[in-house]
């Protein structure tokens, strides 16, 4: 109970935290892209949306294998890129910007803002980034 109300800086939490947000974000992506894989109608449909089929294949490409580095944390900056503007577009594009409503954009936003604080902090210690780099 002493450490939770503790307001002292620790890197092995920081890091622990960050691997935590870097799996649970990563798998839930991950459970997205493979549901667009498997049913590749919505990938299809997405043409529709967005102009070229090409973009349905990069929203499964950033979905899927973007999510599983940054699981692993490997190449976990560039593997944020795609994601972040996946989630903008889906936000922005799809949603309309919309917070609030039936056809609300709140998660795409919610995952963009974590994926962009994740490229400003980095994996974490706890990443295959930060075993290459020793």
């Amino acid at each position: 109970m002493k450490k939770i109300l503790s307001t002292k800086y620790s890197e092995n939490s920081w890091a622990l935290g960050l691997l935590i947000i870097r799996i649970a974000v990563g798998a839930l992506m991950m459970l997205h892209g493979l549901d667009k894989l498997q049913d590749f109608d919505k990938v299809k449909g997405m043409s529709q949306i967005f102009g070229s089929p090409a973009d349905g294949i990069l929203v499964v490409f950033a979905e899927l294998f973007c999510a599983i580095l940054l699981i692993l944390g490997l190449f976990t900056r560039l593997a944020l890129i795609p994601l972040i503007i996946t989630m903008a577009v889906a936000f922005f594009k799809v949603h309309h910007g919309a917070l609030k409503g039936e056809h609300s954009g709140e998660v795409a936003c919610l995952y963009m803002l974590i994926y962009v604080g994740l490229l400003f902090t980095g994996p974490g210690k706890f990443s295959v980034d930060r075993m290459i780099a020793k």
